[in-house]
């Protein structure tokens, strides 16, 4: 099913939220008040709130960063039943993405599909078991577990880390296997070079600090390994004063959209059954000098018909329609290890 396309009062509309948006987190910013910021993939919904100021409802935790809250009791197991879209509708989109890939009209889409799941854990208890670095909890809403920054502000400098490039860590020599394959590479690279781009926006001396470097992820199933870079680059003085039109320049993520990045997202909105919402999109917090955010993946929402998981993958034209839809289910995971569970021995 297509997105309608907006009518031009509709988008007018929209530009008009995204500027006082932007004009609400450049004013914190300039008076050095401490704000989350919890910013959707299609930036028609965002949320600010002074930390001092956080609903009930909201609940979060990253390094350096979160709210003092009493843990809920563990449960002893848990379970977690995946309910996959049928590859043939998997591949309607998949074949579509190749066809603008083969016109040349992208070099790189990341195609995301909801999955139904069941699980004896309410989203409040994944938020609290989840050994993520980067959590988010929106009350009946949604939960987060992301193991993916954004980009990070610290003494004027900013750093980004995308992620790209997946495999299962039981694999023999899967280190060697993720690093070495020609379309991890290829999908890996366009990214990096996209968040250059980005960041050369808003900063000076842009660079590749550290390039495809390992992450290791333990899941309830298995452990998995995903390929990383650190880029980064040097602000201006003054920058909070900007913080607004910073996150504004950088967005949407380029690894979870594609490149180049306005053509990329038409092809989404294309392929894609639905909106995304929250689910990609970022969420950080800025504490009057420094900043650090994270790309919403592992993401479960809660809808009228039970929890479904988003995930997703970026498409080149080397990549094989089964092994992304493979990939797309392997990130279908709770990140919660045994020694969280007490007396679990089979979950």
């Amino acid at each position: 099913m297509k997105i309608p396309i907006l009518t031009l009062l509709e988008k007018n509309a929209n530009m008009l939220l995204e500027k006082a948006f932007i004009n609400e987190l450049n004013h914190l910013g300039k008076t050095g008040e401490p704000f989350l910021f919890i910013i959707d993939f299609e930036e028609l919904s965002p949320l600010v709130y002074p930390l001092a100021k956080i609903p009930d409802t909201i609940r979060f935790m990253m390094p350096e960063y979160h709210q003092q809250i009493n843990p809920i009791a563990a449960k002893t197991k848990f379970h977690l039943e995946k309910q996959p879209v049928p590859y043939p509708d998997y591949l309607t989109a998949f074949e579509r993405v190749m066809h603008h890939l083969r016109q040349g009209n992208s070099y790189l889409v990341n195609l995301t599909f909801p999955t139904p799941i069941e699980t004896s854990l309410t989203i409040e208890e994944i938020y609290e078991l989840s050994e993520a670095p980067y959590k988010l909890l929106i009350k009946n809403r949604f939960v987060v577990f992301s193991p993916e920054p954004f980009v990070r502000i610290n003494g004027g400098i900013i750093s980004s880390y995308p992620m790209k490039g997946t495999i299962d860590a039981s694999l023999p020599d899967a280190e060697y296997k993720v690093l070495e394959d020609p379309k991890e590479t290829s999908e890996h690279t366009t990214i990096v070079d996209l968040i250059r781009n980005d960041l050369s926006k808003i900063a000076d001396n842009v660079e590749v600090n550290r390039y495809r470097y390992i992450d290791r992820i333990q899941t309830h199933e298995k452990e998995i390994l995903q390929v990383s870079s650190e880029i980064r680059g040097h602000l201006p003085n003054g920058f909070s004063m900007h913080i607004g039109d910073i996150l504004d320049a950088l967005l949407p993520a380029g690894s979870i959209s594609g490149a180049p990045k306005k053509r990329t997202l038409e092809i989404i909105r294309e392929a894609e059954v639905e909106p995304r919402g929250y689910y990609t999109g970022i969420f950080g917090v800025f504490d009057g000098q420094n900043m650090k955010s994270a790309v919403m993946i592992r993401f479960i929402e809660q809808t009228k018909t039970g929890l479904r998981y988003r995930s997703g993958g970026g498409i080149t034209h080397l990549s094989q329609p089964m092994a992304e839809y493979r990939e797309m289910l392997d990130k279908v995971y709770l990140q919660i290890t045994n020694h969280k569970l007490k007396g679990s021995k089979n979950f």
